[in-house]
């Protein structure tokens, strides 16, 4: 077995090998590409014995996605990624002094995957097609976070100079708002809006009731307000406009890549399986597929998912004390779908109801019992990929319905 440790950094990878008995091989600093990958086969090739067929070459390394590491899995290595976090600790555990360096992490890389690799996690053999639903919906769901931030500036900016037109305005990133703030961004040219352009902005924008709310929003606009002087108002009419820029943009980026992660996940073999899940549709469906993976080995059992998901309780036990906390280190982009999932099941699945019902009667709030809810659900999703079969509302609820008659 030949045990290597790479710590990467963006343009080169500082790397030691290291055999089972925890001697200190060879030690180089490659540069990122194909020739850093070339040189790390050939230094690894020269110490693998004259049978490299027979040989286990191990690679510790902090992260599991890029060219590099898709290299070190194609070559036929086994690759843990080992969070920076546990990295630091296990330093401590033979370092006390502080003292840090890129050649001291890849030995620190190194010894870990030597002791300790039975408590590691190997980097998921997920297939390109689940990659590619991973790109595509973390790329999706960024920009709707990046659209909601920059919401927050121009509704700042607008209550700063231009309260009315938060009056007038219930959604700030809608069509119709953005048309309207574009023509009018400053409260002299807002007033003079007439009823015909704010009901074309409607029109565009497909709302319903347009001469009601058309008579509203000019109504709102034309209110009396506290104002700025003209010269400050000129300036943040300028950054309001950059902001609908950004807005209009982000929206149009935003549909476009809904398309696109609607149709790499209608392709993938266990897009109806997720989609029989109570609450899920395509999109958190794609989310929650992209960040699970498809690798049918990586979970051996649902706690295993659960624990992955971060929906499942952690103990802490000690003498005659004993507390259960919620995790709150986890995957910020599984948990977001989770939720959304659990929140979703409520108004489609009865099961799923009755178990939240029963959580808040028993004294859970609200967190508390989504997040219990998605425990279970995330735990009836690993059964029907293990067993390869559509959720089914009779079987999910069959447990505790027999529970409660007994």
């Amino acid at each position: 077995m030949l045990l290597v440790g790479d710590d990467w950094a963006e343009d080169h990878h500082d790397v030691e090998l290291m055999d089972a008995a925890g001697r200190r091989l060879a030690r180089a600093r490659l540069p990122e590409g194909v020739a850093g990958i070339a040189a790390l086969h050939e230094l690894i090739g020269q110490h693998v014995g004259e049978d490299p067929d027979a040989a286990e070459v191990v690679i510790g390394i902090e992260t599991d996605r890029g060219p590099w590491v898709a290299a070190l899995i194609a070559a036929g290595y086994r690759v843990f990624a080992i969070n920076p976090l546990q990295v630091a600790r296990f330093r401590e555990r033979h370092n006390v002094s502080g003292a840090k360096s890129d050649a001291a992490d890849a030995h620190t890389l190194a010894d870990m995957v030597r002791t300790d690799a039975h408590q590691l996690r190997p980097v998921a053999g997920d297939s390109a097609e689940a990659e590619a639903i991973k790109v595509v919906a973390r790329a999706h769901k960024t920009l709707i976070w990046e659209r909601t931030r920059h919401s927050q500036r121009l509704r700042h900016a607008l209550r700063d100079y231009f309260p009315a037109a938060l009056e007038a305005f219930t959604d700030l990133a809608a069509l119709d708002t953005l048309l309207l703030l574009g023509k009018a961004p400053d409260p002299v040219s807002a007033a003079r809006l007439t009823i015909p352009q704010i009901s074309k902005a409607l029109q565009r924008a497909r709302r319903r009731n347009i001469a009601e709310k058309a008579t509203a929003i000019q109504a709102a606009l034309r209110s009396e307000q506290l104002s700025q002087p003209a010269v400050v108002t000129t300036a943040y009419a300028a950054s309001v406009r950059a902001q609908v820029a950004i807005l209009t943009t982000l929206n149009e980026q935003i549909k476009t890549l809904q398309g696109e992660v609607e149709a790499h996940f209608g392709r993938h073999p266990d897009a109806e399986i997720i989609l029989s899940q109570p609450g899920l549709g395509m999109i958190l469906g794609a989310r929650v597929l992209a960040e699970f993976g498809d690798d049918p080995d990586r979970y051996t059992s649902a706690k295993a998912r659960k624990n992955y998901a971060g929906t499942s309780p952690i103990t802490r036990a000690s003498g005659k004390k004993k507390t259960v906390l919620a995790r709150y280190v986890h995957n910020d982009r599984l948990i977001d779908a989770l939720s959304h999932q659990a929140f979703a099941a409520l108004s489609v699945s009865p099961g799923a109801r009755a178990y939240y019902d029963r959580l808040r009667a028993r004294g859970a709030g609200h967190p508390g019992a989504l997040r219990q809810l998605a425990n279970r659900l995330v735990g009836i999703l690993h059964g029907c990929l293990t067993t390869r079969t559509l959720y089914d509302e009779t079987t999910a609820r069959s447990h505790h319905t027999d529970t409660a008659a007994a």
